[in-house]
Order: structure tokens, then sequence, then C-alpha cells
């Protein structure tokens, strides 16, 4: 059932849907070669990174490509957590590769170097002229890119339903990326049997980025909060809370709180592993079209300060805070913060994580929501908070001047965020048990 969202007589009247082909199931990969020929496919980039390129789901594509006649040049140096320096790179070799479309196989990271790439060798720029204000000029796409086939093989990102890259400006030690509805992958195929091998490690941090994605979808501001667009071409990607993004954030939330704890301490559990998998295809639905808020914003400068923490599970990538790590561990302080500007969505969002919400008060409901997430912390053996990658109070002035450069996403949060209250927020992320 579609939640209520308040109206405001200037606000804005309504909200937009736009949504990749997709496909989901077990052993879908195998029909890669054909999902490329029905695209007109010939040439193809196959992104993927160098721990993923020699395994299966690549090999799987590879052959089902070949099958289909279709010509498929890999590029296997996609960065875990990529940078301005990588997404260059990979530019450099889509422009002269002369290809007609692009497949991506691995997480997040990989699609999102592939949607660059495609990007800048379709409508090449200085590197900063699409890239988000206040750190790029925030110059519009220009126009469609070429087809890309975008197939995750981690449970979490949901990249493979957005229109937005993410990436490490390593000189400004800040995350930030590139949003445009051109930049969503023309079709995702979806084969939860990539998961099966995932280390622990590396499914908690992308398990908790589903729910992150999911939470914040949820109560993020009404989209009939927003002032209303001169023109539709105006109406922004991230919309605000709507009807549509509810249903989807609200059934990734019930799919985290099932089986993110199983999926994690049980690999051989393939049920739970299936079901973190779709609910991370809801997230990203609902996420790409609602927006994600405060914990995601004050991520980019938690990850882009620190390069030298090794998260379990990847210890064969170079030292970083994985995406999900870094907005997680933010999330029970600004769940706390923002929960009584938006009562009902927090007290939705904690009873479809397992929360007891039956003696809550309804300005207790992000207290209760972030108490379960720490529960679930705790469970999948995350780190304690900030503190334990190393921050301290001396950090937080660093950390609240990149988490302010991310107003497009603070302006998704369902009140006013300032400097004194990302500095509390910081402070309350330091350790949680």
């Amino acid at each position: 059932m579609a939640t209520a969202h308040p109206i405001d007589p200037q606000g804005e009247r309504g909200f937009t849907v736009e949504a990749s082909s997709m496909k989901f199931g077990p052993g879908m990969l195998a029909e890669l070669g054909m999902d490329a020929r029905n695209l007109r496919l010939q040439r193809v980039a196959l992104f993927t990174d160098p721990h993923v390129a020699d395994t299966e789901p690549v090999r799987h594509a590879l052959d089902s490509l070949k099958r289909e006649g279709v010509d498929a040049v890999v590029y296997d140096r996609c960065r875990v957590e990529p940078t301005s320096a990588s997404f260059l790179e990979a530019a450099d070799f889509a422009r002269d590769g002369k290809f007609d479309g692009f497949i991506s196989i691995g997480g997040g990271s990989v699609i999102d170097t592939a949607k660059a790439a495609n990007l800048y060798a379709t409508h090449p720029a200085d590197f900063l002229a699409y890239v988000n204000k206040p750190l790029g000029e925030g110059r519009p796409v220009p126009g469609p890119v070429k087809p890309h086939i975008a197939c995750p093989t981690t449970c979490g990102t949901g990249s493979e339903t957005t229109g937005v890259a993410i990436f490490d400006h390593v000189e400004m030690k800040v995350k930030t990326g590139i949003s445009s509805k051109f930049l969503r992958p023309t079709m995702s195929v979806v084969d939860p049997t990539t998961t099966y091998s995932l280390p622990p490690g590396v499914v908690a941090a992308t398990g908790f980025d589903v729910l992150t994605h999911a939470i914040e979808s949820h109560t993020a501001r009404p989209y009939r909060s927003r002032p209303r667009p001169a023109t539709s071409a105006e109406r922004p990607p991230y919309q605000g809370a709507n009807p549509w993004s509810d249903m989807g954030s609200l059934q990734a939330i019930r799919l985290g709180g099932l089986y993110l704890e199983r999926a994690v301490n049980d690999p051989d559990d393939h049920e739970a592993r299936d079901g973190l998998m779709w609910g991370a295809t809801l997230a990203g639905l609902a996420f790409g079209n609602a927006g994600v808020h405060i914990p995601h914003a004050m991520s980019y400068s938690v990850a882009g300060m620190n390069h030298s923490f090794v998260a379990s599970g990847y210890e064969k990538a170079d030292p970083m805070v994985p995406h999900g790590i870094s907005v997680v561990l933010n999330a029970p302080a600004a769940f706390r913060f923002t929960g009584p500007s938006a009562a009902e969505a927090h007290r939705r969002a904690a009873e479809a994580l397992g929360a007891d919400v039956r003696a809550a008060a309804p300005d207790e409901a992000g207290a209760v929501l972030a108490d379960r997430l720490v529960e679930l912390m705790r469970a999948t053996h995350l780190p304690n908070g900030l503190s334990a990658l190393g921050y301290g109070s001396d950090d937080i002035p660093g950390l609240v001047r990149g988490a302010m450069a991310q107003q497009r996403l603070l302006s998704i949060a369902p009140c006013p965020v300032s400097e004194d209250d990302l500095r509390g927020l910081y402070a309350d992320a330091m350790a949680y048990w």
C-alpha cells in the first residue's frame, strides 16, 4: 500500500518514473549474448576488475557473447572504489576502442566506471564538466550515450538501475559523482549466483549499502515538498520519497532485515543471498528515483579521507573504506537526528527491518530504527563506528567540510542540516557499543 505524502499548494505536483529494462534470476548471464544482439551490438567493451576477471561469471558472459558472434574486448583495470584518475584511464580505453556498446560485470565500482567511460567517450569534455557541483561544473549530459548492459556481482550497490557514477576525488579528499538519467544502464542482468562465492565481509559491506539506500529513500523529504519546477526538464533525478519509491524501499528493508545476517554468516545460504540480491535491485530502483540523504552525504568524506583502512573481505584491494561501511557507520546517528522530522516513515522502516515498534512513541522512531541497525552491525561483525577506522575528534572539521559539499544529497533529508548538526552527527558516529 502506498504511503501518504502531504500536499503543498505551491510545491511539486507529480513525480516521474524512469527505469531500465531488467532481468533477474539464477543463470541469466548465460543469455547475455542474445541480450547484446537484441541491442544490435557487434563490438563491446566488457568492463570488470582484476578480482572478477578470472571468475566464472565473466567466463560465462564471454562464452555467451562469443556464441552470438559479439566481439568483446575486456577491460579489467577497473578500480575498487574508483578515482578520478581511474575514470579517465577507462574513458581513454573506451574512446580508442570504437565500441558500439558497453557491458559491465562486477560491483558498483565496475558499473560506475563503465558509465563514466561511456559518457566521456560519447560526449568528450573536461573531466570536471559533468561532475556534480560544487566540486565540478554540474554541466548537463547533452544526450544519450551508447547502450550499456550492467551485470552486478555484489548484493548491494543497485548501480545497475541508477544514473549515478561515484568516484573518489583524491586531490580534494572527498567522494563525489556524476548524475544524469542518460547514465542509467540500458539494461541490467541480475544473476544472484554471482554472489555465492563472495567473502562474508563483502556481503556485509554491500548488504548495508542495500539497507541504507532503502531507508534513506523511504525517509527522504516528500516529493511534494520540493518547489514546483518551471518545466519538466528541471525535475531532478532525486525527487524525494514518492509512492513508487516507497513500495520498493520498504520491501528492500524487509528483505535486508530478513536475509542480511544469514547471508553474511552462512555463505551456503543461497536463499539469503538471492533475497539480498533482489533487495539490492529494489533499493536501487527506489533510491535512484527518490534519492539518498545524510548517511551518504557523510560517507563521502569518511571514504575520501581514509586510504589506509583494510576491511574484512577486501584484503586483495588497495586500502580503503568500502562504500557500504562508510555509509552505515553514519546511519544510526543520522536516523536518530532525522527521526522526529519524519516519525511515521522512520517507524515504518524500523518495523520493516524487524524492530519492535509497538511501545515506541512517535519521536522515538528514529532511535528504534538506529538501535536495530546497530544490532545488525554487531551481528555481522562491522567496525564499531568511525573510531574503528582511525578517526577521532580532530578529524571532525575535515569530515564536515566534505559532507557540506554534498548539498545535492543533504537537500533530500527530511529536515535542514547545518554544519553544527554535522559536527554532532560525526561525534555521535564515533562509537555505538
